[in-house]
C-alpha cells in the first residue's frame, strides 16, 4: 500500500512537538507516526534527537505516567503494562524503573476490587474451579500470581462481605 501523504522533516518535527506538548509520548510511537508520513530514517533520528533534546519527550517521565494510569485507571497489573510498554519500544532500564516504582499495595488496592466483584458473578461447582477462573481473570488483567494468590487467599473476606448485605 503506497502512503499518498508525505510530510517534511520540519512540519513533521512541529506536529510532534505540538503533539508532546499536550501529553506524554515515548520515541516508538512518534517513530511510527513518521514512518507512515513517509519520512526517511535519518530525517526520523534527527526529529526525534531534537525533541529528546528539548525535553519535549522523555523515556522514563513517559514511563512513569503510562504505568501510573494503566494501573490506576485501567486495572492493569505489572505483566501487561510491561507488555504495552515492550510494544512500545521503550527501554528495558525505564520500563524497569517505573515498574518497581509502584508498591505492591498499589496493585493490590486495584486487584481486591476487581477480584471482589468478579467473585459475585462466577458461577462454580468447587471452590477449587472458582479460584482457577479468578486466577485465570486476573492473570488476563496482568497481575502476577503472588498478588492474586494472596487476594485469593483473602477470599474468605469476600463471602464475609456478602454475608454483610
Amino acid at each position: 500500500m503506497e502512503n499518498k501523504k508525505t510530510v517534511s522533516e520540519e512540519k513533521a518535527l512541529a506536529n510532534l512537538a505540538n503533539l508532546c506538548s499536550k501529553g506524554e509520548h515515548c520515541a516508538g510511537e512518534l517513530i511510527d507516526k513518521m514512518r507512515r508520513w513517509g519520512l526517511d530514517e535519518a530525517a526520523q533520528e534527527r526529529v526525534v534527537a531534537y525533541l529528546e533534546e528539548h525535553h519535549f519527550i522523555d523515556e522514563t517521565r513517559y514511563c512513569h505516567a503510562f504505568v501510573e494510569d494503566k494501573v490506576r485507571f485501567d486495572g492493569w497489573g505489572r505483566r501487561k503494562i510491561e507488555q504495552a510498554l515492550y510494544m512500545k519500544r521503550v527501554s528495558r532500564e525505564a520500563m524497569n524503573e517505573a515498574l518497581n516504582s509502584v508498591p505492591d499495595d498499589d496493585y493490590l488496592a486495584v486487584l481486591r476490587p476487581l477480584l471482589q466483584s468478579k467473585w459475585r458473578t462466577i458461577k462454580a461447582r468447587t471452590p477449587y474451579e472458582r479460584s482457577m477462573k479468578l486466577i485465570k481473570y486476573a492473570m488476563g488483567r496482568g497481575f502476577e500470581m503472588r498478588l492474586i494468590r494472596q487476594c485469593i487467599d483473602e477470599a474468605a473476606d469476600f463471602d464475609d462481605d456478602d454475608d454483610e448485605s
